[in-house]
């Protein structure tokens, strides 16, 4: 069933986390990217089609943002035991396929999509240098099955905005995607 970003408040503060990246092991934290201008948080799987019909283009922008100011994670929070293609060993192949340029990280305990209020996938969280959410929503207008192309405009606007010291328009759509796969009694309240 097809769920909406809870398009969580402009201005909010960038939540901590301490993460594993499931390709190398490294641990990542909000402080690991102190030095960009700009960061990136997306909430992806390995299963929904949503994020699969965008997951090129979310690779795409790790690509041509690699040597900007912009930090990027993606992030998998589903229960990878009713899910096991959410489960690290899966989403470890998934970033080798798609050759992620940036960490993809398990967040077990589901704290993490707790704190930034994601509640599907994909879901994305633009944050300024002082680490102030200046956007969240879509990556763009296209959906599996509308005929839409996948450019990540809407995403990608945001971004440039930020990296160029210009205000991004606030005027922001809900992201859609399949819900977060809370395990059984970890749902939000």
């Amino acid at each position: 069933m097809a769920v909406e970003s809870a398009m969580l408040p402009l201005g909010t503060n960038a939540p901590d986390f301490s993460l594993r990246n499931v390709v190398n092991g490294q641990i990542y934290r909000l402080d690991s990217f102190n030095e960009k201008a700009a960061f990136l948080v997306m909430f992806i799987c390995r299963h929904c089609p949503y994020v699969v019909h965008v997951e090129q283009e979310i690779a795409r922008i790790g690509r041509d943002y690699a040597e900007t100011g912009l930090g990027l994670i993606a992030i998998s929070s589903n229960d990878a035991k009713s899910y096991p293609d959410d489960a690290p060993s899966r989403l470890k192949e998934m970033a080798e396929r798609l050759a992620f340029s940036f960490p993809f990280c398990c967040d077990d305990t589901q704290e993490v999509a707790k704190a930034y209020r994601a509640a599907c996938t994909p879901d994305f969280f633009l944050f300024d240098r002082q680490r102030r959410l200046v956007y969240r929503g879509q990556l763009d207008d296209s959906r599996p099955g509308n005929n839409r192309p996948v450019t990540g405009r809407d995403l990608r606007a945001a971004i440039d905005a930020v990296l160029s010291g210009k205000p991004v328009n606030p005027d922001q759509k809900a992201s859609i995607g399949c819900s977060i796969k809370w395990k059984p009694g970890n749902a939000p309240a």
